[in-house]
């Protein structure tokens, strides 16, 4: 009988609802495998260039790693609440696609990466396309695309 076990979680957050829904399932199977959940903060550059941020200057550069910082602060709060803190904070720079899909997987030997259906509104997944979508196809293991709730 095959058995997987998954052992290093990684999970993409941007604040959104569902990347804290992501966030919560990932804790279980973290949890249920007395693995680790890497949450993860890209802060993209061309996305924020290409919003008009041009260039990216420090001031903003250092609010977005600010933000990242509370981001995951706040997982590791729920992570307490959840009774599981075995999570480790990422902040990563450079494409969201990439470091989900790649990067990160490659670093911290991840087997499942688990993604919020969509953290972005319509315009935004227009000009970015969908990470989820990318991670899906790319992605160096398996993933777990979880859909939001029907609270």
């Amino acid at each position: 009988m095959f058995s997987q076990s998954y052992k290093n979680i990684l999970v993409g957050i941007d604040g959104s609802d569902q990347a804290i829904e992501a966030f919560k399932k990932a804790l279980a199977v973290a949890k249920r495998n007395d693995g680790t959940v890497y949450v993860a903060n890209v802060i993209d550059h061309q996305f924020y260039t290409f919003m008009s941020y041009s260039p990216l200057n420090e001031n903003i550069m250092d609010q977005l790693t600010e933000d990242a910082k509370e981001l995951i602060a706040d997982c590791k709060q729920i992570g307490k609440e959840f009774g599981y803190e075995k999570i480790e904070g990422v902040i990563a720079y450079g494409s969201a696609k990439e470091a989900m899909a790649k990067t990160l997987p490659e670093k911290y030997q991840v087997d499942l990466v688990m993604v919020g259906q969509s953290g972005l509104n319509a315009a935004e997944r227009f000009m970015t396309g969908s990470v989820a979508s990318y991670v899906i196809k790319e992605a160096t293991c398996d993933v777990l695309v979880v859909h939001p709730s029907a609270e």
